[in-house]
C-alpha cells in the first residue's frame, strides 16, 4: 500500500505539471448592454472553471474601435481572461467561442515563462496603481 500512495502523488505532479498559463482575448458585439457584456464574460469564465481552469484575472476594456471592419461592425467590447488549465480545455472554451452570436472574435493563446511573468508583472503595477489613485481620492476628500 505504501507503493501505491507514492505513485498517486506523482500522478498529482504530473497533472498539475500539465497545467499551462493561457490567455484569450475575445471581441463582443457593441450592440450588447453592459449587462449583456458582463454575462457573457461571465458565461465563458463559467466554461473554464467548470473544466476545471484557475482564473487569473479578468480585464473588461471596454468598447474599443476595431483595426477594420468585422461583420459590418467597427467597434467592439474587449474583454481579457487569463488563466490556468490543461490543454485539452482550450478546444471546449473555442467551440464556446465559436457557438456564441455576441463573439465576433477570439484569440487563445498559451504564454511561455517569460510572458507569465510579464504578466504577472502588469497585474502587480497596475493594482499598486489602483491603490494609489484610491487612497488620493481618500486624502483629497479628507482635506
Amino acid at each position: 500500500m505504501p507503493g501505491s500512495r507514492l505513485n498517486i502523488t506523482k500522478l498529482l505532479i504530473n497533472i498539475k505539471l500539465q497545467m499551462n498559463h493561457y490567455e484569450t482575448v475575445f471581441i463582443l458585439t457593441p450592440v450588447l448592454s453592459d449587462d449583456q457584456m458582463k454575462e457573457a464574460v461571465e458565461k465563458f469564465t463559467g466554461v473554464l472553471t467548470d473544466n476545471g481552469a484557475t482564473i487569473v484575472n479578468t480585464e473588461l476594456w471596454g468598447l474599443r474601435k476595431l483595426a477594420y471592419p468585422i461583420q459590418k461592425k467597427s467597434t467592439g467590447f474587449y474583454a481579457l481572461v487569463e488563466f490556468d488549465g490543461d490543454p485539452t480545455l482550450v478546444k471546449k472554451l473555442e467551440t464556446a467561442f465559436r457557438r456564441d452570436e455576441r463573439v465576433i472574435r477570439f484569440l487563445v493563446f498559451r504564454n511561455d515563462k517569460y510572458a507569465a511573468e510579464y504578466a504577472a508583472k502588469r497585474r502587480s503595477l497596475k493594482a499598486a496603481k489602483a491603490t494609489a489613485t484610491k487612497e488620493e481620492t481618500v486624502e483629497t476628500k479628507e482635506d
